[in-house]
């Protein structure tokens, strides 16, 4: 939780904050009353070129998974603190470069986690008895009152791609409904329950009734689910993708549909997707039987909005307020109590040898007593946080500033 409204040795309403992408009012909320004052939300992501004219005063930047944060952003973004991705994933930001400009990347991984669940079984449900097809033609105005082709989920097979966060969970409800879960990954993983791992993709999608994807967008997940994947599918068989746009090759799973190998598919996450309510969608998977297309809303409920404009807001806090950077994608994880009777610096520089060394001997020089020191490295940067004599805290400050390859440093408190 936020600590006290006079904590920052930097005022609090001079703090700069930008939230895009209609980021939840929790999270606003939260920043105010902590006392940040100078807190904008826009309604949408904006363009390359619009962010680089906002951002250049912006101490924190809250964002969804339109906004990309690029080489050019985090160049013109001079005062970036640090970036809240109030999401679950971070590939929309160049993790390379906010650690090379020493600005802090947070998310909520999390957070979101039964909302996406919830919705792989309340989907497989739908998919296997047909409701998308007997829906439209009650639309239409046809009465479709049949048993064909629709079974119940008790007794058949969930196959599960990324047996994580999200993908255990779907795994304990699938179970719970008597479904044979098993599950892949390329990661050695505890079951729970009685799910069974197997060892290759092949094996997994050739006996299960469902499968549902849940990994993250990696070279290695790319077009994950190719034509020549779907031939190897149980014949019969129902795909499930609310994880990443690039894993699934949609033209093939398209051909699978029509061909009656897939009978059917729920999909959430787009290869392209449009960057606002309104615009046009097209997919391939368009006007097919008994398929349901999402506008990638596969954790979008007011729980998961509420826990991660909480998640990503307490850890914004932590960093900003204590130098704690648990949690960071770029910044080495620290996690450090406060000291009585001191000022606190947050040092992040490039990894090389000697800049411990050299930061002691600057301070050393001139008698400055450092009072607790705390260091974590990762392959590209180093975070020193030091809690040093407060008479001395901003001559000890303009003596880091000095220090070769340093990054950033500032006084926290």
């Amino acid at each position: 939780m936020p600590t006290d409204k006079t904590a920052t040795s930097y005022p609090k309403e001079k703090i700069n904050i930008l939230f895009l992408e209609n980021i939840s009012d929790t999270a606003i909320r939260q920043f105010r009353e902590a006392g940040y004052a100078s807190v904008r939300k826009l309604g949408g992501a904006l363009s390359e070129e619009q962010l680089i004219k906002e951002v250049k005063d912006v101490h924190l930047l809250g964002i969804r998974s339109k906004t990309q944060i690029t080489d050019g952003v985090l160049d013109a973004a001079k005062k970036l603190q640090a970036i809240g991705c109030f999401c679950i994933g971070v590939n929309q930001v160049n993790l390379k470069s906010a650690r090379q400009n020493g600005v802090a990347v947070f998310n909520a991984p999390y957070s979101n986690t039964r909302s996406v669940a919830e919705l792989v079984i309340g989907l497989s449900i739908m998919l296997i008895r047909r409701i998308p097809d007997k829906n439209k033609a009650a639309h239409e105005g046809i009465w479709m009152k049949e048993a064909k082709g629709s079974y119940e989920l008790r007794g058949k097979t969930l196959g599960i791609i990324g047996y994580g966060n999200i993908g255990s969970q779907v795994s304990v409800l699938a179970e719970g409904l008597g479904m044979k879960v098993i599950f892949y990954d390329n990661v050695t993983k505890l079951p729970l329950g009685n799910a069974v791992s197997k060892k290759s993709l092949k094996d997994l999608v050739s006996q299960a009734d469902i499968v549902t994807l849940h990994v993250p967008d990696t070279a290695l997940t790319k077009n994950m689910i190719s034509k020549s994947t779907l031939k190897f599918f149980k014949k019969g068989s129902i795909l499930i993708n609310y994880a990443r746009g690039e894993v699934v090759d949609l033209e093939g799973l398209r051909k699978s549909i029509l061909e009656e190998q897939i009978s059917g598919a729920a999909i959430d996450v787009f290869p392209w997707e449009p960057e606002k309510n309104g615009d046009r969608f097209q997919t391939p998977l368009q006007d097919l039987p008994n398929v349901i297309l999402t506008p990638h809303i596969g954790g979008s409920t007011e729980e998961a909005q509420q826990n991660i404009g909480e998640d990503v807001s307490n850890k914004l806090f932590q960093y900003l307020e204590m130098g704690i950077s648990t949690g960071s994608h770029t910044i080495p994880s620290l996690a450090l109590p406060p000291q009585e009777g001191t000022h606190r610096i947050l040092h992040i520089h490039n990894n090389v040898p000697g800049v411990l060394s050299a930061i002691n001997t600057q301070l050393s020089k001139h008698d400055i007593n450092i009072l607790a020191q705390y260091l974590k490295t990762n392959d590209e940067v180093g975070y020193v946080v030091l809690d040093v004599d407060k008479r001395l805290s901003n001559q000890a400050l303009q003596l880091l500033k000095q220090v070769k390859e340093t990054i950033k440093t500032r006084l926290l408190y």
